[in-house]
This record gives C-alpha cells, sequence and structure tokens, in this order.
C-alpha cells in the first residue's frame, strides 16, 4: 500500500472572535429577504409570475363580443375520436392549453377556420404522438399548425406532432407556432424541422 504523504496541510492564522449577536442578526436578516421573495424549485412553467399590465381606460362604446372560433367538440387531444367526421378535410390547429390565455385573439387569429385539438403535455402526463399519428394517418388533413409556450413542458406537444407527421406515409404541411414564456411572440419555425 502506497500512502502519499503531505497531501493535507494545516495553516494557522488570525480570526475575529466569534460573534454570536452579529451570526443571528445575519440569519434574521437572511430569512426576512427569502420571505419577500420565496425561492421556486421545479419547471420553469410552474413559476409564480405575476404581469403588471396596463388597463386600457374603457371604450366609449363596448365593443362587440367576439363570436368563438371553436369549430367542433370535444376539443381535448385526450377525448377527440380519431376517426369524427369533422377531421375531413380539416386544418388542424394544436393548441397548448395555456396558449388561450396568453393570447387573447386566439380565436380571430388562429382557430378561424380550423379544427382546434388542445392539450398538456406536462397535466395530462401522456405522449400524444399516437393519437394524433392516427389522426392524420386516417383522415384528410389538409395542414398542421402547432401553437405552443416557450416553457419546456410544451416541447411535449410540439414533439408528439412532429413524431406523428414523419410517422405518416403523406404527411400535409406544418408549421409551430413557438411563443413567448407568457406573451405570446410568434415566430413560425421551418417546415424542415418535420422532415425526416
Amino acid at each position: 500500500m502506497n500512502l502519499k504523504t503531505g497531501a493535507i496541510t494545516f495553516e494557522e492564522r488570525e480570526a475575529a472572535a466569534y460573534d454570536e449577536q452579529a451570526v443571528l442578526e445575519n440569519k434574521q436578516k437572511k430569512a426576512a429577504a427569502a420571505a419577500e421573495k420565496p425561492v421556486f424549485h421545479g419547471c420553469p412553467g410552474s413559476a409564480m409570475r405575476q404581469f403588471d399590465r396596463q388597463q386600457a381606460a374603457p371604450a366609449a362604446a363596448p365593443a362587440a363580443a367576439q363570436p368563438s372560433q371553436l369549430a367542433q367538440w370535444p376539443c381535448q387531444i385526450k377525448l377527440v375520436p380519431v376517426n369524427a367526421p369533422y377531421f375531413d378535410g380539416a386544418k388542424l390547429l394544436i393548441a397548448a392549453d395555456c396558449t388561450a390565455y396568453a393570447y387573447a385573439n386566439i380565436h380571430q387569429e388562429f382557430m378561424r377556420g380550423h379544427v382546434t385539438l388542445i392539450g398538456c403535455p406536462k397535466l395530462d402526463a401522456v405522449d400524444y404522438s399516437e393519437k394524433l399519428t392516427e389522426i392524420i394517418r386516417n383522415n384528410d388533413i389538409k395542414s398542421v399548425t402547432v401553437l405552443r409556450m416557450e416553457v419546456p413542458c410544451c416541447g411535449g406537444l410540439e414533439h408528439a406532432a412532429v413524431t406523428s407527421r414523419r410517422s405518416c406515409d403523406s404527411a400535409p404541411p406544418a408549421a409551430i407556432l413557438g411563443s413567448g414564456r407568457y406573451n405570446l411572440i410568434f415566430s413560425p419555425v421551418p417546415a424542415s424541422l418535420f422532415t425526416s
């Protein structure tokens, strides 16, 4: 057995005397700072946020209510039948649950003229790939658009759409519209992402 010597050394030096009162005061300051701003550990999509939205002054005459553009029921990916008649010739919008709340004009800008499917891979704890593959494979889908948030959990929705499209022999044109984490800022993703 070959033991090296000198691996540990001791150094003596002058240090200030232990001040218990200063230590207790410092601990109280740190505890007060932590209470003001709770520390978050976990998925960024679950982190608390509060938005400081400026409230617009009410219009002189209220605008007419916008009608819903939801074209079918059910709309949850988990609940739709794969052979529903509304899929035939449809433009498909696959949207993360949160997008409808993050973007007020989703009905007019994205849902109009589309069959809308919604889901959340984090809350549903499921891979939607098989279901979406069956929908695309067994119906005449004209296009697929994925609307997602920037948070990591939405990556599962995008992955399911890409996987299902790649699994089909003849797949419709597709686009993924990514969004800002909490505000939708759209930027189309190249269709090459969908090709094998």
